[in-house]
């Protein structure tokens, strides 16, 4: 399902059946996203940290069943994740 979201961001990503085939991008794109699980989120995360520009992840509460404190983890590696309150 994050497959379309993955594709906001600019990545090359075709599905046929059960395979997905990525084709490599010069740059991805900062864009508001939807995380729908929490692979997902991650995922979406490692994305728009390589983006250009600003990524939102909506959703995100996948994450707290999985990770504690993800954010944090990213920042201490000199990422900048910023959890916002809706």
């Amino acid at each position: 399902m994050h497959v379309q979201e993955l594709a906001r961001l600019g990545a090359r990503i075709s599905l046929d059946g059960d395979k997905a085939t990525i084709t490599g991008n010069a740059q991805l794109t900062g864009a508001q996203v939807m995380a729908t699980d929490l692979r997902a989120s991650a995922s979406l995360i490692i994305a728009g940290l390589v983006a250009e520009g600003d990524t939102i992840v909506n959703r995100v509460y996948h994450l707290d069943r999985g990770f504690e404190r993800l954010e944090d983890k990213f920042n201490s590696c000199g990422a900048k994740v910023e959890r916002l309150s809706s």
